[in-house]
């Protein structure tokens, strides 16, 4: 059973910054596929913020390119998302998402990002 651990997240003012981890257990390095970030602010859907293949290709959603960076350490089967000029707008739970060959998704528990302005 892969189990997604994520740490991280906090209070943090208009301009600031935050990064996030997501350490993943229950599965080797070389099975997952994958790795990323989502967000769901309330009333609102989830969202995709920014995904890492195996190899390392990334993508961003448009309103945190620029700001936000999504990076992998496959050797501790970790995601980072390190954020930059973090609007109140961007406050939201926080998902780890990773894609493991053969098994499938998993998600986090979430971690509450929130941006005062």
């Amino acid at each position: 059973q892969v189990q997604l651990v994520e740490s991280g997240g906090g209070l943090v003012q208009d301009g600031g910054s935050l990064r996030l981890s997501c350490a993943a257990s229950g599965t080797t390095s070389y099975r997952i596929n994958s790795m990323g970030w989502y967000r769901q602010a309330p009333g609102k859907q989830r969202e995709l913020v920014a995904v890492i293949t195996k190899g390392g290709s990334t993508n961003y959603a448009d309103s945190v390119k620029g700001r936000f960076t999504i990076s992998r350490d496959n050797t501790k089967n970790t995601v980072y998302l390190q954020m930059n000029s973090l609007k109140p707008e961007d406050t939201a739970v926080y998902y780890c998402n990773v894609d493991v060959n053969n098994w499938g998704n998993y998600w986090g528990q979430g971690t509450q990002v929130t941006v005062s302005s």
